[in-house]
């Protein structure tokens, strides 16, 4: 137990040690007696797992008769989850991993200042909720993995995302006894959740995966709840509502929620067709039902979802680090951009001094400096790039020129300098004024019009690349692009804007509306996704990766001095799960549709599973291990339901007492497994310290089965 149990270093204090070891004797004899617990639990409960078989005369097949669910059971399953998540929940007491991220934007909800996610914000509301309600006064920097924690209460954003990870098994349990009627498939598929290394991992730290499988789960079940309640009674319209609910919450952390939607979109367009094809229903029955879905499946979820934004907006209402994402109107809303409660000239005109922001994601101002083009960088004249930050240097009194030079650094563009200087110039001084969506003579108006500048002499249009100059000192670089499709890397706005002539207007009137400022959110979110490319010093991960648990992640520490935590599933789960894909193909084959649970209630995960996992298969941004925890989740709860079917099935081939003795003793040697694995590999998820596990001494020596796992 010492040796397996943590990699601990010698303490030389000998009432610590013998402290740790009676800890360690404690541990040990609470797995004993829980496999005990559960191996008489399964002998002795023939009436809690065994299955009835009842007949169906009117499609002359079988299916299992409902089982309630069994208390004990689900004390069992919700007392073991919460145990092994909350276990060391404090541990390691620094940031690991995505914490830097999701940690740091709750204390921007604490504070109330602005900031830019690629996901929506309703996991990171919930973890600056917790952090509020549990004493966190959000002034810790959350700058680097490793940084340590102090005096900074961090536990309660951890316990949340415990608390919502630790659902999970449960959630897992009452779905597969849904779909499959039987209290042991229900077990299994929650045992392989609750003492899976990833899933423990994952729900320990301050991130987004356990509040988004929160919700996935609580979507699935309130599903297949839903689908077995009366139609239009009190717990029908609770269900359906729930289903809502948990839809929204999804999609409102993660746009993957969409997949989620999908599963139960078409499962909901599969009961329509179903009732649009029963007889005994009239069109005005069929019209009740499908404004029932609509109300609960879309208009409240789309309501809620709304609402999750209009929280959002209401709270950040101060300038922050997201200010540079978003558009000049956009900014004019926060308490302390210098765009708040400002005055400036309404209409441009010529005279006046201004800056112009390109509308790309992060596009910056156009900018000038004295420093000339470097040699061989087309001709040796002033540069002209896009800076992210206010400066004076946007304001400049150089003519903005082009010509038929090589931009920099983009292919077939042209080189943008400053050139001339207060009027005095050539003809590649001219450019016209463009209004996006306007006329030719559309006034321009600050802050909201999108114009672009088109060279009069070449025909290019202005453009901002988003490439870094290797010399800018972090500025990006412009050019003139033959391209003139309009994107937002050649529109701008005009954000200040100077001129005595003319009279000034308060720019609150020019303050967008809320559609406007979630219609813009959005298309910054898309576009920042679209834009995460692995670097090419990263690892992309790839999707064929995942269910064969080919490489985890690091969350803390790298060597045998500091504190290892690292995520990798149970590997007899996650191989399990894997084999069981496609035993379940085999069996569906071989039991064509004579088995209702497999058909029924095995397809449901099926597709749940490939609706989470093939779609990643399509994306170019950059993907990563945890990407496949929501798939998981449906492997797992289709491997319960699988491996409980094909040991029910033993009775076919053998006699009563025997064919129960092999249903007894597969379910023994399924959970044995399951907890021994667990056992060994519970390091990855509590810490590891000392040797790494190919080095002699470890506590993981000969646990590292594949030579791509970094342990």
């Amino acid at each position: 137990l010492m040796t397996r149990g943590h990699a601990s270093p010698a303490v030389a204090d000998s009432n610590v040690y013998l402290s740790e070891a009676i800890l360690d004797i404690c541990r040990g004899l609470a797995v004993f007696f829980l496999i005990l617990f559960l191996c008489m639990h399964v002998l002795n409960s023939r009436c809690v797992y065994g299955n009835v078989l009842c007949e169906e005369p009117s499609m002359n097949t079988f299916k299992l008769c409902a089982q309630p669910p069994n208390t004990i059971l689900v004390l069992l399953v919700l007392g073991l989850s919460f145990a092994t998540r909350f276990y060391k929940l404090a541990e390691p007491p620094h940031i690991c991993w995505d914490e830097t991220h999701f940690g740091k934007m709750g204390s921007y909800y604490i504070n109330r200042t602005f900031f830019f996610d690629v996901h929506p914000p309703l996991g990171k509301i919930l973890i600056g909720l917790a952090g509020y309600m549990t004493g966190y006064d959000g002034t810790f920097p959350f700058v680097k993995p490793g940084d340590k924690y102090g005096h900074h209460n961090y536990w309660g954003m951890r316990g949340f995302c415990a608390a919502l990870g630790s659902s999970l098994p449960v959630f897992a349990y009452f779905i597969v006894l849904e779909l499959s009627h039987s209290n042991s498939a229900a077990l299994i598929a929650a045992a392989l959740l609750i003492f899976d290394t990833g899933s423990i991992t994952i729900s320990q730290y301050i991130l987004l995966d356990p509040i988004l499988m929160f919700f996935i789960m609580g979507a699935v079940l309130s599903m297949v709840k839903f689908n077995q309640q009366k139609p239009f009674c009190a717990s029908w319209w609770l269900w359906l509502l729930l289903t809502g609910v948990n839809l929204s919450g999804a999609i409102g952390v993660k746009f993957v929620g969409l997949f989620v939607i999908l599963l139960v979109g078409l499962n909901t367009a599969g009961d329509l067709w179903a009732l649009l094809g029963d007889l005994q229903l009239s069109l005005v029955d069929v019209a009740k039902h499908l404004l029932a879905r609509v109300t609960g499946l879309i208009l409240l979820p789309l309501l809620l979802y709304v609402t999750v934004f209009a929280v959002h907006f209401a709270v950040l209402n101060k300038s922050g680090p997201g200010d540079g994402f978003f558009s000049s109107a956009f900014q004019s809303r926060l308490i302390g951009n210098n765009l708040h409660n400002a005055s400036m000239p309404k209409y441009l005109a010529y005279g006046s001094t201004i800056t112009v922001k390109n509308l790309r994601i992060a596009g910056g101002y156009l900018h000038s400096h004295w420093h000339l083009y470097p040699e061989g960088v087309g001709a040796k004249q002033q540069q002209v790039t896009a800076y992210l930050h206010k400066d004076y240097n946007n304001l400049t009194t150089r003519n903005l020129h082009s010509h038929l030079q090589e931009a920099p650094m983009t292919r077939k563009h042209f080189q943008v300098t400053g050139y001339g200087i207060n009027g005095s110039g050539d003809s590649n001084d001219l450019w016209r004024l463009e209004v996006c969506g306007g006329r030719r003579g559309d006034p321009v108006k600050v802050l909201r019009s999108k114009v672009r500048l088109l060279h009069v002499a070449t025909g290019c249009v202005l453009y901002s690349s988003g490439k870094t100059l290797p010399k800018g000192w972090e500025q990006v670089e412009v050019t003139c692009s033959p391209y003139l499709k309009e994107t937002p890397n050649s529109q701008w706005n005009i954000e200040d804007h100077i001129n005595p002539k003319l009279p000034n207007i308060s720019l609150s009137v020019l303050k967008p509306h809320f559609l406007e400022i979630l219609l813009e959110s959005h298309i910054v979110m898309i576009r920042g996704n679209s834009g995460l490319k692995p670097k090419d010093s990263e690892i992309n991960s790839r999707p064929w990766h995942w269910p064969i648990n080919y490489q985890g992640l690091r969350f803390s520490g790298v060597n045998e001095t500091e504190y290892r935590v690292y995520l990798l599933g149970n590997p007899v789960t996650w191989w399990l799960n894997l084999a069981c894909l496609g035993l379940y193909a085999v069996m569906v084959a071989v039991a064509s549709i004579h088995c209702w649970v497999l058909m029924r209630g095995g397809g449901q995960l099926v597709l749940g599973w490939l609706l989470h996992y093939a779609p990643f298969y399509t994306m170019g941004r950059i993907l990563y291990y945890h990407h496949y925890f929501p798939a998981m989740l449906f492997s797992s709860m289709l491997t319960g339901l699988t491996l409980d079917t094909l040991l029910h099935s033993a009775d076919l081939f053998l006699s009563p007492p025997r064919a129960d003795w092999l249903l007894r003793l597969g379910q023994v040697a399924l959970l044995f497994s399951v907890l021994y694995s667990f056992y060994i590999f519970h390091p990855l998820s509590y810490g590891m310290r000392g040797p790494l596990a190919h080095e002699p001494g470890s506590a993981m020596a000969g646990l590292k089965w594949m030579d791509s796992w970094e342990f």
